[in-house]
Order: C-alpha cells, then structure tokens, then sequence
C-alpha cells in the first residue's frame, strides 16, 4: 500500500518563512526570557501592574474581570488546541467535530468578555483625564500590541470557523507551534495557514517579546498561595478596667504659722 504524501513534508520552505517563522519565534522568545532576568534584577519595585483604581474605579469594576475571566479561558483553550495534538484527543475519546464545536463555541464566548473588558479598560484609559496623563511609553505600546493580538485572534476564528467552510488549525499551526518549542520546527506548516492565523501569530509572539518590559510582569506575581493560605485569627483585646476618677477638688491640710520669736 502506498503511503498517503504528507503537504507540509512535500513543502519547501523560502527565505521568507524561514525569517518569519523561525527567526522571528526565537528572536521573542529570547527577548523574552532575557527581559525577565533583566527586569528582576533592575527594577524589581516596578514589577507592577501599576493599578489606577484610586483614579477610577466603575469602569475598572467590570472591565478587569471580564477581561481576565476572558484570558484565562482563552490561554486555556490555546494550551488545549496547539500543545495537545489530535491524536492525543482522539484517544481520550473527543471526536475531531465534538472537538472543534466545542472550541468554536467556548473561544468564542471566551473571546466576547475577553474583548468586552479589554475596551473597557481602553476606554477607560483614554476618557479618564488622569488616567491618560498617567499613561507611560510601555503602556502605549502594550495596549495597542494587545487589542490588535485579540483581535486578529477572533477575527481569525470568526472568518474561518463560524462564518466560514472551517480550518483545522491543528494539522498546520499547531504543528509550527509544538516545532518551535521542541527545536523542530516546521515553518512550512505555518505558510501555509490563512493570513489572519499568520498575523494571529505573529501579534502573539511579538507580545511575548515586550512582555518583560510592560505591566504584564505582574502575572508571574499573582498571590497564588493566597488561596491555600491559612485563616487570619483576630482576637479582641481586652479593655482594660478604666481608672478611677480624681476628684476634681482635694482636702488641703491646714497651713500652719510661725510667728518669729
């Protein structure tokens, strides 16, 4: 029996893919982690998320939960859809339909309150007077960077798996994605996705790379162990017995007189 060809073995990659999908990946990555020890070394009082809540606090309310309840499904499902292969779920009994139904419909719920509170928060910092003149280089370079890397994300998932004919994104972006990791990669398999999931990707690792040097830091601080931490036992102290009064006016013993001799 002849063996089915595979299209990314038969593709071969140009200059361009190889700058874009390998150099491009690996250049971030290490900005990334050099930045890291960098910025612990040099400024670790700023290792913040520089919260403005004393500035405004309505907007803030909302935005920053749905925001971060956004990110947290929506890092899940990436963790889910590029570091586990198909194979992997097809064993564990998923189907590829139940599968990518599932995540079209989770991501996309994900992605909706992930959007939601990240324009809040824009907004925020662009109506709130004092907020915008608190606004620093990192920030203005962080939000832009950030909002174009969701977006490119949604717009991806809607054009191709809601509205459109589909995408199995896991035979080719997920494949570029566990190669570049595993020092392996395959920048023909990358090439060969939609330009939405190329300049998904390309956002994204450009994220990675002015992650160390913006308010993002403070992931890597998040009081974790505040939730195995033990209770606070406050006991009342005791009120001690008030003294007792002085009288406002004291006896004073008779004055006596010498008279000189």
């Amino acid at each position: 029996m002849n063996a089915v060809p595979d299209p990314l073995a038969a593709a071969s990659a140009s200059g361009t893919d190889l700058l874009l999908w390998v150099a491009v990946p690996y250049i971030c990555l290490a900005v990334f982690l050099a930045g890291h020890v960098w910025r612990y070394r040099h400024d670790q009082f700023g290792w913040t998320s520089r919260t403005s809540q004393l500035l405004e606090h309505r907007w803030l309310r909302w935005g920053s939960p749905l925001f971060h309840l956004g990110a947290f499904m929506v890092i899940a499902g990436h963790v889910g859809g590029l570091v586990v292969p198909a194979s992997w779920t097809e064993a564990a009994g998923i189907g590829e339909h139940a599968y990518h139904t599932t995540a079209v419909w989770a991501g996309s719920v994900a992605g909706v309150a992930m959007v939601t509170g990240l324009g809040m928060l824009c907004a925020r910092r662009l109506l709130t007077r004092r907020i915008r003149l608190g606004t620093d280089r990192s920030d203005k370079l962080l939000f832009p960077l950030l909002s174009a890397t969701v977006l490119l994300g949604i717009s991806a998932t809607a054009a191709h798996n809601v509205f459109g004919p589909g995408y199995d994104y896991r035979q080719s972006v997920s494949v570029w994605f566990r190669g570049v990791f595993t020092l392996q990669p395959q920048p023909e398999a990358m090439a060969g996705a939609p330009l939405l999931f190329q300049l998904h990707a390309l956002t994204a690792f450009l994220l990675f790379a002015v992650w160390p040097f913006t308010r993002l830091v403070h992931v890597w601080s998040a009081p974790i162990g505040y939730l195995a931490r033990p209770y606070l036992v406050y006991r009342r102290r005791a009120t001690p017995a008030a003294p007792a009064s002085t009288p406002a006016h004291r006896s004073r013993p008779a004055s006596t007189s010498r008279r000189a001799v």
